[in-house]
């Protein structure tokens, strides 16, 4: 009697550079590859949080900051 193997999860973090081998690999083994991926929403949280927020008392105020 044949059982099938039961797929497992594994989390891997690897450098960006060997994404293109890691992906080539899955795709030659049968493997998934699932990357996760922020939300607008926990990117605006994380620039709130290293503190890429600007502030403009009007509209002239803004756009001298947009050119500068």
């Amino acid at each position: 009697m044949q059982t099938a193997a039961l797929p497992k999860q594994v989390y891997l973090t690897i450098p960006s550079s060997d994404y293109r081998l890691i992906s080539t690999l899955s795709q030659k083994m049968g493997w998934i590859i699932h990357r996760p991926r922020k939300s607008g929403l926990q990117k605006a949280l994380d620039d709130v949080r290293a503190g890429h927020v600007y502030e403009a008392k009007d509209v002239d105020d803004l756009m001298a900051q947009l050119e500068a």
